[in-house]
């Protein structure tokens, strides 16, 4: 049966969400092996209390992996999960990467490895003139650099960002907070099918799923994580697009904000940004300065062999030791080094002095 099967069936049990399956996905190495896994094993991986691991204990047994997965793929023929080679490789980096991806549209393999480099561009539902005239202009200066424009296809900024983007020839990502079928605003229909064509149709919610207040904010995530930088053209002081900055921060991306008129409220968030040390841009030719002093991300290694995620997943970019490898891996020591050794010798991970190691 596929792994992938495994990632339906445990997002079909009450409490385990994005965090919990990383662990246990980085716990046992592979959510089949994770399933088979007694209470006293899944009681060891942090996070699962006494409580929950009842919850799946009695839970389980109910569930076929098999069929849930093939009620999905019914609906929802493109997906990625993160034991995919294909799963967006700067989005594995952020702390709760969707467990299940869903996409519509035409993904390009340097896309999701981050060769081909994306930006988000995000703002106000009910923008003026003047914020609609400069994300069209920053955006075209984008895609005239081959950068992907990422934006969440809501009214204003975003509908702006997207179809200036496909006008100028660019490639575009929206990431819905609504299954990739429906059409939310319902205004955006030829825009939705346009994407569809010409870049990519992305969410966390299956087919079917209808717009809900609570996904939005969810969804910012994804748009920042994404992304090597996030562009705030216009937002006021309560903004959906102040959230994508945040969490960009969080995820050290870069933030660049377009400053605005103190009266205009819906620039006041944007203010408000670059008082709390966000750069302002200064133009086009400023924003394009900027990101071209982002360091390139490295040449991607191959994608990581199953049986080798589990241990590839607790390795970051920060020196860890062995000892503390095998500690969360709750793996035997000799297995922890056969698959540090695997993942040396294929270029995913440099071994430091001292036994520890980073990727």
């Amino acid at each position: 049966m596929a792994e992938a099967a495994y990632w339906f069936a445990w997002g079909a049990i009450p409490g385990i969400g994005a965090v919990l399956l990383q662990r246990l996905w980085q716990k046992f190495g592979s959510l089949e092996r994770a399933w088979a896994a007694d209470g006293e094993e899944l009681l060891a991986v942090p996070g699962l209390g006494l409580q929950l691991v009842t919850t799946i204990l009695a839970t389980r047994p109910q569930l076929d992996p098999q069929i849930l997965y093939e009620q999905c793929i019914a609906k929802n023929p493109h997906f990625w999960t993160p034991a995919d080679a294909n799963y967006p490789q700067l989005l594995r980096e952020i702390p709760d990467p969707p467990p299940i991806l869903y996409y519509a549209g035409h993904p390009q393999p340097g896309e999701c490895t981050g060769a081909m480099p994306m930006i988000g561009v995000v703002g106000t539902r009910e923008p003026s003139a003047y914020g609609r005239k400069w994300t069209e202009k920053l955006v075209q200066g984008l895609v005239s650099q081959g950068w992907r424009v990422v934006s969440g296809l809501a009214a204003g900024i975003d509908t702006t960002a997207h179809r200036t983007c496909l006008q100028a020839g660019g490639r575009t990502w929206a990431v819905l907070g609504t299954g990739v079928d429906q059409v939310y605003p319902t205004g955006n229909r030829q825009l939705h099918q346009d994407i569809a064509t010409q870049g990519v149709l992305l969410s966390e919610y299956p087919a079917g799923t209808g717009p809900e207040r609570t996904h939005f904010p969810r969804r910012n995530r994804i748009i920042a994580g994404l992304c090597r930088a996030v562009v705030i053209t216009e937002a006021p002081l309560h903004s959906g697009a102040l959230i994508t900055a945040e969490l960009a921060c969080q995820y050290n991306r870069d933030v660049y904000v377009l400053p605005g008129s103190l009266d205009n409220p819906a620039a006041l968030g944007c203010l408000h940004l670059i008082n709390q040390g966000a750069q302002m841009l200064l133009g086009v030719e400023h924003l394009l300065e900027l990101l071209g002093a982002i360091p390139p991300l490295a040449k991607p290694s191959p994608a990581v062999p199953p049986e080798l995620a589990g241990i590839f997943a607790l390795i970051s970019s920060e020196p860890i030791t062995f000892d503390a490898i095998v500690a969360q891996s709750g793996q035997p020591t000799d297995q922890v080094a056969n698959a540090l050794l695997e993942l040396e010798l294929s270029g995913h991970i440099t071994q430091l002095p001292g036994l520890r190691y980073q990727r």
